[in-house]
């Protein structure tokens, strides 16, 4: 019976991707310490039979300094949609999830599949759904700051060795999700490409910054390959990735910059202080004010203290930008 239930899909969404894009592998992650939240996938859909999508990173929805949202396995926008506004009117993620099921678009909340991590009262909190009727191999795993999510996979071990590598790699949150993408890359990952000779046909990873603008992310790398063509994109999306960005470990030099910084208190009421031993290399200073209060403060130079006063209660992240590095510091008006 289910490819009668298929074919009501497929008139329902006027030949959409939700018959199609069952959207394999992918994962969501937040870093508590910076405030970065980012989104990476890859499937094994041919995007050119489906000119109507805006983008290959459409898996992954970022609201920059809050949440990451993977919506997956006969996707429909309107899921997604309904997932951000849980999420933006205060929904915990598991809430949202919940939500989700009980609110399918189709009241078909079977064959969804989400991943969801958000910073819920100063804490990251996720969580993860597999449908019971999406295609195997299906399954999640969620952990601290980040979920991972696929369906029609070669087996458990891609999301294994998604979740490893993931919190092995060194560097960034950028840097964890590009290796948990590596994890992914083998022939099959996705079973429909095994012969592609690939993991997949489409991958993307995108990484939002606080003060980034929703639906703009600053860093952004994605891959379209066509079926036949035997292209690895989880290679070429290495490719592009490797030209933006440094993985290496600078843990040491990060720490002795960050311990040049001090931003106190935490938390803080009427004002916030600063103390940098060496102000030379400083470029400019941002605060932003994750919970709709926005840009909060943008110089060029840091002063002995700020007046907040006036600034609403909620989470702020505050970016340092040195000619060196740059450090963030989360602070809470109560």
């Amino acid at each position: 019976m289910r490819w009668i239930y298929c074919l009501i899909i497929a008139f329902v969404c006027s030949f959409s991707l939700c018959l199609q894009a069952q959207d394999t592998f992918s994962i969501v992650a937040m870093d508590s310490e910076t405030g970065e939240v980012g989104s990476a996938g890859a499937s094994c859909v041919d995007l050119s039979n489906f000119p109507s999508i805006y983008g290959d990173d459409f898996l992954g929805q970022l609201i920059p300094g809050q949440a990451a949202i993977n919506t997956q396995a006969y996707y429909l926008p309107a899921n997604q949609n309904n997932a951000r506004n849980q999420i933006i009117n205060g929904s915990s993620p598991q809430e949202t999830i919940d939500w989700l099921i009980a609110n399918d678009v189709q009241n078909a909340p079977q064959f969804r599949q989400y991943g969801i991590v958000a910073l819920v009262d100063n804490v990251v909190e996720s969580a993860g759904y597999t449908g019971a009727s999406t295609d195997d191999y299906k399954g999640h795993l969620t952990g601290p700051g980040y979920a991972i999510q696929g369906n029609i996979l070669l087996g458990p071990e891609i999301l294994e060795d998604m979740e490893e590598q993931f919190l092995n790699a060194e560097g960034d949150l950028a840097c964890k999700l590009m290796a948990a993408l590596q994890g992914a890359n083998v022939v099959g990952a996705d079973t429909r490409c095994a012969d592609n000779g690939s993991s997949s046909l489409f991958a993307f990873l995108k990484v939002a910054q606080p003060e980034d603008v929703e639906g703009q992310p600053s860093f952004l790398v994605s891959v379209s390959t066509n079926d036949g063509a035997g292209i690895e994109p989880i290679d070429s999306l290495q490719t592009l990735f490797d030209m933006e960005k440094n993985c290496l470990d600078t843990s040491t030099e990060l720490a002795r910059l960050s311990d040049q910084i001090k931003v106190y208190p935490n938390p803080f009421s009427d004002q916030i202080q600063f103390s940098i031993s060496d102000p030379s290399g400083l470029q400019y200073i941002t605060i932003y004010n994750v919970h709709g209060g926005g840009l909060m403060y943008n110089e060029s130079i840091i002063p002995s203290s700020i007046s907040t006063l006036d600034w609403p209660a909620g989470v702020y992240w505050v970016k340092i930008v040195t000619d060196d590095d740059i450090v963030f510091r989360k602070l809470v008006k109560p």
